[in-house]
């Protein structure tokens, strides 16, 4: 390991927005992030494979009414994200530092209002679909913790990851599509990213990539029998 990864990892040992294994919180936290974490009542945002926490700090600073969590496995991203949280002092930002598959260990159901999932690995080949994180048993993960009428935003500079997606939410009865697009930033639906772009966003446009982007609402509250049957199957995990 490099010296400026041990000093990531370091510091996010240290900090106090990182929510990570041997921290108190890490057992303590599930069901209760306004309670123990942000201690007020706002709506919670996730951001999930946040990285670097571009995004989440950028949602951060644009609405302080609202509380953030960016949601990474790797300590070394997610150090660079709490380091610029804090030196903003933002105190609606924080950071948890788990997979994906261990959500339930960390949110009660109909805890988050709002998800966002921005450019995941595409994992394009068949036999990885299982990987793939928008597939429906993620899915299905997603729309148990999100609230009712709660909005999940997706972007990704790979189209076949974008149909692929688009069909899949389709075929979720709870998941309504509200709106998508092939090329957002030629899109009026770029007002509602708010001028946040991250560092590989950049890059892939200035490479000439287009990006795409979903918004559905989740209307479990209008399908309750669609509702009922949201408990994910089991699935192999995936790290």
């Amino acid at each position: 390991m490099t010296r400026r990864k041990t000093d990531k990892y370091l510091f996010s040992n240290l900090a106090e927005n990182v929510i990570e294994r041997g921290k108190p919180l890490y057992t303590a936290i599930l069901g209760k992030w306004n309670e123990l974490y942000f201690q007020n009542q706002n709506p919670i945002v996730v951001e999930l494979a946040c990285g670097k926490g571009e995004y989440t700090v950028g949602l951060a600073q644009k609405f302080p009414d609202k509380n953030f969590i960016g949601v990474d496995l790797k300590g070394d991203r997610i150090a660079r994200g709490s380091k610029l949280a804090s030196d903003l002092g933002l105190t609606n930002v924080a950071f948890l530092r788990t997979s994906i598959n261990y959500l339930d260990e960390f949110f009660e159901e109909n805890e988050i209002s709002e998800l966002w999932l921005i450019h995941p690995d595409p994992h394009v080949r068949d036999r990885d679909e299982k990987k793939r994180l928008t597939n429906p048993f993620y899915l299905k993960k997603y729309i148990k913790y999100l609230k009712a009428e709660g909005f999940f935003h997706f972007k990704t500079d790979n189209p076949q990851l974008f149909t692929y997606s688009l069909d899949t939410i389709k075929s979720m009865d709870v998941l309504s599509i509200q709106a998508f697009t092939s090329d957002l930033y030629q899109s009026d639906l770029r007002a509602f990213h708010h001028d946040i772009e991250t560092h590989y966003e950049r890059v892939f446009v200035a490479k000439g990539f287009t990006i795409n982007y979903i918004q559905a609402v989740n209307n479990k509250a209008a399908n309750p029998k669609a509702a009922a049957s949201i408990v994910p199957e089991n699935q192999e995990l995936v790290q």
